[in-house]
């Protein structure tokens, strides 16, 4: 028996729901520390070519955000999960 799946145009309408609220009120854990809290409770830095925001409890970095002038690169490595309220 073979896996049947779809390609992954099937998370287009769920992922623009999910993106469509201010993430700001989404709750994170830390990779490091293990911290849980909101991403606004996070401490951004913005002297860097983009944002990195940085754990309250361990500094270290959660989420880093670059735009450019036809995209955007979001990185969550230092989050273990990302949940938003729907």
């Amino acid at each position: 028996m073979t896996d049947q799946y779809v390609d992954g145009n099937a998370l287009a309408g769920p992922l623009r729901e999910v993106f469509a609220v201010d993430v700001t009120a989404a709750t994170s854990r830390c990779a490091g520390c293990g911290r849980t809290g909101p991403v606004a409770t996070l401490h951004v830095y913005t002297h860097a070519p983009g944002l990195v925001g940085r754990c309250p409890g361990c500094d270290g970095v959660v989420l880093r955000l670059v735009r450019g002038p036809e995209s955007a690169w979001l990185d969550l490595r230092g989050c273990v999960f990302l949940r938003v309220p729907l």
